[in-house]
């Protein structure tokens, strides 16, 4: 027997067929979380550029290598959208024709009776007749079909739609989340209280955009954090209210309107969406140098380090000869043990204190490597100095000063457009209620003959789900 050759045509309807069957699905499935595990466990380019730099610095070698396979750049990667591209296209494949089919059952009438009841489940003769037994299903919202000694009844439809709607669901959830990330943007922007946030991208501390998302896609807005108002519970420390008082402007031209935000009332323009995400403090600090000069004045954003806002972070001043760096903590309500050493017992500012170690050397800014603003890397420094200060005292080191002059506090604005959220929540939902319904739906078929003044009785669960005898 000479050999079947498929030809161009039957190639082609043979893989459409196996890239289409359920068990392909759920293996993309499968694979496209699997896929995920490595930028969840690497740095990722798109999120922290400098900890993906900091890997390169560390482990120069096995970065190369891992740059080559995209793991820097996960979900942007040739292989990860293959993947997810080929989920989408099987998912579809999958469904599409189950929902033709669903909708033809839907207008088919119950099968026939078989012949012989007495071999199927639940067997049972009683006496009685054929209209008493269509009146009681129909009461019972069965799909009847009548014929002259005979009736077949079938209820649970339902069922199968949950199937279909869990799996359209799930096409839409992807469909939400390719928008996302084709037409989505996230920032993150530190902002103190006076400050202004405009809507410009050099304004942002973290910004990451969709593939098809631009600069001039940014709506142009304005915020100036006026207030910020944290009520913490005195005897467990925790958080009972954030308040931030804001005055916004829709374009440089509109008149500033006052609002309020709090963490789940979120500003709006349009698509995009301001979250009040974090806080913090701001030591308000000024460095002088060798002749008095202020080489340095402002707040310095720091960040907490647990619940009670204990703060670090770094001040940065490479005017000064030779350049100065302050390795920099920050105490709301300064306490300290043998054990912890300095820490903060309460977030508000009841006593507080900046520890601030002085470092000369340098500061490495000019490299032109991107350097993170909270650390400063001091392996090429020496340590000149080491004091704490309370608000109004100043500390004098070898080549200046540096005074601590009050606390701001700060607020993380984040800025989320997401066009693709709505589709993914609406999947979401509808996914949960098609698999629900696909669980606990009870579908089965009813059978009844009539034999003289007595009819036979027997039926079917199709998804096997107890119940059917009684």
């Amino acid at each position: 027997m000479s050999d079947i050759q498929l030809g161009f045509v039957g190639s082609a309807r043979y893989l459409w067929r196996q890239l289409t069957s359920m068990r392909t699905a759920l293996i993309l499935l499968l694979l496209t979380a699997l896929a995920a595990i490595p930028g969840s466990l690497l740095p990722q380019r798109t999120n922290g550029p400098i900890p993906v730099r900091d890997f390169f610095n560390a482990n120069p070698e096995l970065a190369k290598f891992l740059d080559k396979l995209w793991l820097f750049d996960v979900y942007g990667s040739p292989w990860f959208s293959a993947i997810y591209i080929l989920l989408f296209i099987s998912l579809i494949g999958c469904v599409i024709p189950r929902v033709i089919e669903h909708s033809k059952s839907l207008f088919i009438k119950p099968p026939a009776a078989p012949s012989r009841l007495e071999k199927m489940e639940f067997f049972q003769t009683f006496p009685g007749d054929l209209e008493k037994a269509e009146t009681c299903l129909k009461s019972k919202r069965f799909r009847i079909r009548r014929e002259a000694d005979w009736i077949s009844a079938e209820k649970g439809y339902l069922r199968e739609f949950g199937n279909v709607l869990f799996h359209l669901s799930l096409i839409l959830i992807l469909i939400g989340v390719s928008i996302g990330s084709l037409f989505g943007m996230r920032g993150d922007s530190i902002v103190n209280i006076g400050e202004r946030f405009t809507n410009i991208p050099t304004n942002y501390d973290s910004l990451t955009y969709g593939k098809l998302f631009t600069d001039k896609s940014l709506p142009p807005f304005s915020i100036k954090a006026e207030n910020f108002v944290a009520k913490y519970n005195p005897i467990t420390n925790m958080p009972e209210d954030y308040t931030l008082y804001v005055s916004v402007a829709d374009n440089p031209e509109s008149k500033p309107v006052r609002k309020i935000v709090k963490v789940n009332s979120p500003l709006d323009f349009g698509s995009t969406s301001v979250y009040l995400q974090a806080n913090g403090y701001s030591p308000l600090v000024t460095v002088r140098n060798a002749a008095n000069e202020i080489v340095f004045q402002g707040p310095v954003p720091l960040l907490p380090q647990d619940a009670n806002l204990t703060s670090t972070g770094a001040i940065k001043v490479p005017d000064m000869t030779p350049q100065i760096g302050f390795v920099a903590s920050f105490l709301p309500t300064a306490a300290r043990d043998e054990i912890r050493g300095g820490y903060s017992s309460f977030p508000e500012l009841l006593d507080p204190r900046l520890l601030i170690s002085v470092w000369q050397g340098d500061l490495k800014m000019d490299s032109g490597v991107p350097q993170s603003v909270y650390r400063i890397d001091t392996e090429d420094m020496e340590r000149i100095g080491l004091k704490g200060l309370a608000i109004g005292e100043s500390y004098s080191f070898e080549v200046g000063s540096i005074t601590f002059n009050g606390v701001v506090p700060w607020v993380n604005l984040q800025v989320v457009k997401d066009p693709g959220k709505r589709w993914a929540l609406f999947g979401s939902i509808f996914a949960i209620a098609g698999l629900l319904a696909s669980l606990f739906i009870r579908q089965r078929r009813i059978y009844i003959r009539s034999k003289g003044k007595k009819i036979e009785v027997a039926g079917l669960a199709l998804n096997r789900l107890p119940g059917l005898e009684d």
